[in-house]
């Protein structure tokens, strides 16, 4: 597999932008509490990012695809959070 300068970068964009993604996946998850998520805003979000997927994968960009299939799952898992733990 050949990875070009670009890929390189963008490899590295995407290792550090998911994993500032996952400790308010990870918090959230322990303290149940989603009273500062905005649903609007997650699903935003949620869709933004699942057209970044599909863009990855029309680009054939191993970095886009790596990163936004992370940031899709993580961004799921807060939107059924926000969901679960809303208060009525």
């Amino acid at each position: 597999m050949h990875f070009d300068v670009n890929e390189i970068i963008g490899f590295g964009a995407a290792v550090l932008t998911t994993i500032a993604f996952l400790p308010q996946v990870y918090k959230t998850w322990k303290t149940k509490d989603v009273s500062s998520l905005s649903l609007p805003m997650l699903l935003l979000f949620f869709i933004g990012i699942v057209l970044w997927l599909i863009y990855g994968f029309l680009l054939h960009s191993p970095s886009m695809i790596f990163a936004n299939s992370i940031t899709v799952i993580s961004s799921l898992l807060l939107l059924y959070f926000k969901i679960k733990y809303s208060k009525n």
